[in-house]
């Protein structure tokens, strides 16, 4: 089968390159290859390259900055996935996008999780972007599967583990700050990618949830993380009031794969047994890069 994946820069991206190169002919690509804002680049790309199956992790995820560079955002979350729906659509390729949990509001009571059917009511302007972009790859491909993921992480790439053991190693006497009324599921892209490459093998269609089982605070999986690294730090909870930022986040990002669950396909386990064998495979790595960083 061949196969494109889009955003090889970024952890998801990088993780289903290695996975799925294995076994299938595979093209990544990034900026510059290609620019999904662009539609000129997209049918250029996907027409040169013909594949069967097109795989979207590119994304704008800098949620405060879309904000302010609304335009952006919109462009690359939307406009985007519209042009590569379109040209899968031409070449009748399946198109796997990745979406996220901000298409929630995050008002549903914890521990109640969002399934595939809630409605989606995002409130801020990366949310907004991104149920756009679902919205038009749904209409434009009929061979389409919507993965909504939350809180990735990985080895490489920057995200919110990676910098908590930065913080934590450069000042182990500093008291850290870390909200504790935000929930979710730490998701480790290398168990997505493992996801991915069971549906480019499936005939499902649609929207999916796809992170970890199980679920906590941003402070209860710092404090899980820092103490699996064995490593010295000091921590308080604090609340979402106490942090603002520009943009909203949901105070409930907890999403549960229904579908994937009733098709028995998951590849998902427990947010800490992912930790557990992250920290296991990549610990030595992990702290060389933040103590020279």
């Amino acid at each position: 089968m061949k196969i494109v994946i889009i955003g090889i820069n970024g952890q998801l991206g990088s993780d289903c390159l290695t996975l799925l190169s294995a076994d299938h002919e595979v093209v990544g690509c990034d900026i510059p290859e290609i620019d999904i804002t662009s539609k000129k680049s997209v049918d250029d790309f996907i027409n040169q390259n013909q594949p069967d199956v097109i795989i979207n992790c590119a994304a704008y995820t800098a949620v405060d900055n879309c904000e302010k560079e609304t335009a952006l955002a919109w462009q690359v979350n939307a406009e985007g996935p519209k042009y590569l729906a379109q040209a899968a659509e031409r070449l009748n390729s399946r198109l796997i996008h990745i979406s996220t949990d901000y298409v929630f509001d995050g008002y549903k009571e914890v521990p109640n999780p969002y399934v595939e059917t809630d409605t989606p009511n995002p409130l801020s302007e990366y949310g907004k972007s991104k149920l756009a972009g679902e919205e038009v790859v749904a209409e434009y491909a009929p061979n389409h599967v919507i993965l909504r993921t939350a809180w990735l992480y990985s080895a490489t790439g920057k995200n919110f583990l990676k910098t908590i053991l930065k913080l934590a190693l450069s000042d182990p006497d500093r008291e850290l700050k870390v909200v504790d009324d935000q929930y979710g599921s730490l998701t480790w892209s290398y168990t997505l990618a493992l996801q991915i490459q069971k549906l480019v093998q499936s005939d499902l269609r649609g929207i999916m949830h796809t992170t970890a089982e199980g679920y906590s605070s941003w402070y209860e999986a710092a404090r899980y993380f820092l103490d699996g690294m064995k490593v010295p730090y000091k921590m308080s909870p604090c609340t979402t009031a106490e942090y603002p930022t520009p943009a909203h986040r949901p105070a409930n990002s907890i999403l549960a794969n229904q579908v994937l669950l009733d098709a028995g396909i998951s590849t998902f386990v427990s947010w800490q047994e992912d930790i557990d064998t992250f920290i296991g495979k990549y610990k030595k790595q992990l702290l060389d890069e933040a103590r020279e960083s």
